[in-house]
């Protein structure tokens, strides 16, 4: 019966998922209290909320930071949380990313798989339930709005709402995550005010990439100080850089006084850094043998070269570690430069068994020999580990064999999502096992 329900429900769930998607659900800065997000993330929250009004559930916008979609009675609350913000988008789509195009089969838009698509697919799950059966537990769909950035939504949900006694995130990978490693940002700046550098980095530019995603672009503006070195003489030893290393980079000179250089390379999501290709990284790589060939010394660039480098993976910092949940992997994600602060921020995802004091203890001696250098922790994230045998673990697991006919053990992943917010509840799909992963990618 339930199949029959959503099959009968499939054109519906599609159009809805796409206009869903049509909203431009990125997170930005906002005056109106009741809109702590922004215009488009309050439109998508409200979206969802009257859709799951007309659908025939209970729902309640929190104060415009979260809301929730809700069905059944009793005292046990199970918990569905997702999110509608969505990270930015970058460039190199061949699909416009709000418009939700089909072909072969698929959904593309930003939001698709992470975490609109599956939103709106527990939403009529829910719906097909509520039609066949009655349910002697209250369920809610909790719909979060800053997912992407801090987490506010889902804090301010724990401070004013009842907490899920069990439930699930769609937000990851089936047949069901047991462990999610920890999650933490730090930034390393230095003081930059060094107007009389022979070569003066003059600006940044990453195009507003988030901390969480591989970024695909980086721009820095060099300007040549110094009357005894030609910008043809630079360009020519960039030149041999980008042929030497094969290095995705556009050199442009302007004013005859200044060199722009874009660095390209491939999103992906920072729990997987591999899958994509870091800008940033190559940037740095550029900065680094420029600098140096002209006898130019510079503490943040130095630092990047020595203990970050184009593919970290801790050996470099001296904090390998390995454990069943993977091991220790990093993204850096931002580099800046403004007030006279030049920084660059990285995106740690850390094996359960390892606690965050070690690995900032092992950073902090790296940065040791940079006088000029400073550390600065911007967010954590606890990491998720549920037996694998608990009853929550198995029974989910078991649903997804059932209906698929596999024969899967729960995953692990580097992944964050709001499992990790509440006790007993996991992640539960929505990516199928074997599919590339298309969470924060070009073309989700």
């Amino acid at each position: 019966m339930f199949e029959n329900r959503i099959e009968e429900l499939k054109e519906e769930i599609i159009e809805k998922t796409c206009e869903l998607i049509k909203i431009p659900s990125v997170n930005s800065e906002s005056i109106n209290e009741k809109k702590p997000f922004g215009e488009e993330i309050n439109r998508a929250l409200e979206y969802t909320l009257d859709l799951g009004k007309k659908l025939g559930f209970r729902t309640k916008n929190i104060d415009g930071y979260c809301g929730y979609i809700e069905f059944g009675e009793g005292e046990e609350l199970v918990g569905i949380i997702g999110h509608l913000d969505v990270v930015p988008i970058g460039e190199g789509w061949i699909h416009n990313p709000f418009e939700a195009q089909i072909e072969d089969g698929k959904i593309y838009g930003r939001g698709a798989i992470d975490d609109k698509g599956p939103v709106i697919a527990s939403l009529y799950a829910m719906k097909a339930v509520m039609d066949i059966a009655k349910v002697n537990k209250k369920v809610r769909l909790i719909l979060g709005t800053n997912e992407e950035r801090d987490w506010k939504c889902i804090n301010y949900y724990k401070e004013h709402e009842k907490w899920p006694t069990i439930g699930f995130s769609p937000d990851a990978d089936f047949p069901c995550i047991y462990a999610e490693k920890g999650i933490e940002t730090i930034y390393f700046e230095s003081k930059y005010n060094n107007q009389n550098e022979k070569i003066k980095i003059k600006n940044i530019d990453c195009k507003n990439n988030a901390i969480n995603v591989v970024p695909k672009y980086c721009m820095v503006e060099l300007e040549i100080n110094d009357t005894k070195i030609l910008i043809k003489e630079v360009v020519n030893f960039i030149e041999k850089i980008k042929e030497n290393k094969r290095l995705n980079v556009e050199i442009e000179i302007k004013n005859n006084k200044e060199i722009k250089l874009e660095t390209k390379g491939v999103s992906a999501h920072a729990a997987h850094p591999d899958l994509g290709k870091n800008a940033i990284s190559i940037m740095m790589q550029i900065l680094k043998e420029v600098l140096e060939n002209f006898e130019i010394d510079n503490d943040l660039v130095n630092f990047f070269d020595e203990r970050i480098g184009m593919d970290f993976n801790g050996k470099k910092a001296k904090i390998y570690v390995k454990d069943e949940s993977g091991e220790l992997t990093l993204n850096v994600g931002d580099f800046s430069l403004e007030n006279e602060v030049l920084k660059f921020g990285i995106n740690l995802r850390i094996p359960v068994n390892t606690n965050f004091e070690y690995v900032e203890e092992k950073l902090e001696e790296c940065i040791g020999n940079y006088k000029n250098l400073k550390m600065t922790i911007k967010a954590k994230q606890d990491s998720l580990y549920v037996d694998k045998n608990s009853y929550l673990v198995k029974t989910l697991c078991n649903i997804f064999n059932e209906v698929t006919g596999k024969n899967d053990d729960p995953i692990a992943i580097g992944g964050g999502t709001y499992a990790r917010a509440f006790k007993n509840v996991i992640s539960f799909g929505a990516n199928m096992p074997g599919n590339k992963d298309m969470c924060h990618q070009v073309d989700e």
